[in-house]
């Protein structure tokens, strides 16, 4: 499962991790993301009023935040440890980057291939 900006906030949701109401919210383009994973910076398009809440991500055993925005290091991306989901709180369909964020769905498309490929 992939969850992109609300999907971000429902997954997050459905596992014990509450959101809040942000002062301003993220809107537009051109906001600075950095990938934990591999340490890049992404540019990023955001429409969004909430965000997860950091504690409770972190202090959830299951989840592993994987991306956190620059401008006030609210998280932007989870990934959960026991399910073959992840999210961020951004949209890479927007391509602002232009490409920096086509990598997720070439990550999605590739756990949906490992497993079609167990069950046949």
């Amino acid at each position: 499962m992939f969850g992109i900006c609300l999907g971000h906030q429902v997954i997050a949701l459905a596992n014990g991790i509450s959101t809040y109401k942000m002062h301003n919210g993220h809107r537009g383009i051109n906001h600075p993301v950095k990938n934990l994973l591999t340490g890049k910076g992404e540019i990023t398009s955001q429409n969004h009023g909430f965000a997860i809440n950091r504690e409770d991500a972190e202090a959830n055993e299951d989840i592993e935040i994987t991306h956190v925005h620059l401008n006030d290091h609210t998280v932007a991306g989870i990934r959960l440890k026991n399910k073959n989901t992840f999210s961020v709180q951004y949209h890479p369909e927007a391509s602002p980057g232009p490409h920096d964020s086509e990598y997720l769905f070439d990550q999605f498309i590739a756990e949906i291939q490992k497993v079609k490929s167990v069950l046949s």
